[in-house]
C-alpha cells in the first residue's frame, strides 16, 4: 500500500479580502513523510502564509490542506523567553504540550544534548550567540514531538558562517529524527544545500511554478559546484519569474 503524504494541499487559495489581492491560487502540493522539501520564491508570494496556513495560525479562502502529523512552526527570530534560561524554555513548551512534570528536566536536557548544546541548559538567551539561540529553539520545536517541522527562514539573520554551521546540524537532527521538513527561504544555495526538493513559487498570486529534484549525496557544502550549478539555474528562473510579475 501506498503511504499517504504527510502533508497534502489541493487547490488551496488564499485572499484576505473580498475584493483584496489573491495571495496564494490554486496552489497544490504532496509532501512525503520524513521528506526535506524547499520553498522558494520572491517577497510576497505568499511562502509565509503558506506556513501559517499549514500550522493552523491562518485559514485558506478555499481548498483543502490534509496532515498526517500535527505540525510545529519556526520563525526567523528565535522568540526564547528572555527571563528564563535555555532549560526552562523548553520545560514550558513540554508543559504545554502536556508532557508530565517529573520527566520535563530530563526531556529538555535530551533535546539540548540533540542540538549539542548539553550545557546550556542554565544559560539566558542573552548569554547565547545566535546560533545557539536557533539552536535552542529547534530543540524547543522538537520538544512539541510533532512530526512536521514548518520553518520560516530560521537561518536568515545570522552569518554565513553559523549559518552554514546549522546547516549540518538541521541535516543530523532531520536524520536522526525522520522529521518532515518544509524550509522556507530567499536564499537558493541553502534551499539547494538543505533540500530534497526545491518548489518554486511565482509572484503574486503564489503558484507552484516549478520544482527540482535534488539527488546530490549528503552531507553537501553550499560552495559544492553542483549546488551551485543548481542554484544558479533556480535562480535564473526566479529572476524571470521576478521580471515577468513587474511588467
Amino acid at each position: 500500500m501506498t503511504q499517504a503524504p504527510a502533508v497534502s494541499i489541493k487547490h488551496l487559495s488564499k485572499q484576505y479580502a473580498t475584493n483584496g489581492p489573491i495571495i496564494i491560487d490554486d496552489l497544490n502540493l504532496e509532501v512525503r513523510a520524513g521528506e526535506f522539501v524547499s520553498l522558494v520564491g520572491a517577497s510576497g508570494c505568499g511562502k509565509s502564509t503558506l506556513l501559517n496556513i499549514l500550522s493552523g495560525l491562518d485559514n485558506a479562502t478555499t481548498g483543502t490542506v490534509e496532515m498526517a502529523e500535527q505540525s510545529t512552526l519556526m520563525f526567523q527570530e528565535s522568540a526564547l523567553l528572555p527571563w528564563l534560561t535555555a532549560g526552562k524554555n523548553i520545560e514550558l513548551a513540554l508543559k504545554l504540550s502536556g508532557f508530565p512534570k517529573d520527566g520535563r528536566k530530563a526531556r529538555a536536557q535530551e533535546l539540548l544534548e540533540l542540538v549539542h548544546l548539553p550545557n546550556a541548559y542554565t544559560q539566558r538567551p542573552h548569554e547565547l550567540s545566535g546560533g545557539m539561540r536557533q539552536r535552542v529553539a529547534i530543540a524547543r520545536a522538537l520538544s512539541q514531538g510533532r512530526k512536521v517541522l514548518l520553518m520560516d527562514e530560521p537561518f536568515a539573520a545570522l552569518d554565513a558562517i553559523t549559518r552554514d554551521l546549522l546547516h549540518d546540524e538541521l541535516i543530523r537532527i532531520w536524520e536522526e529524527t525522520g522529521l518532515t521538513v518544509i524550509f522556507v527561504t530567499h536564499n537558493v544555495r541553502e534551499a539547494v544545500r538543505l533540500g530534497q526538493r526545491v518548489i518554486l513559487m511565482s509572484s503574486k498570486p503564489g503558484r507552484i511554478i516549478q520544482e527540482w529534484d535534488v539527488d546530490f549525496n549528503e552531507p553537501r557544502r553550499i560552495d559544492e559546484a553542483n549546488v551551485a550549478s543548481l542554484a544558479h539555474e533556480i535562480t535564473d528562473r526566479l529572476r524571470n519569474e521576478i521580471r515577468r510579475h513587474a511588467n
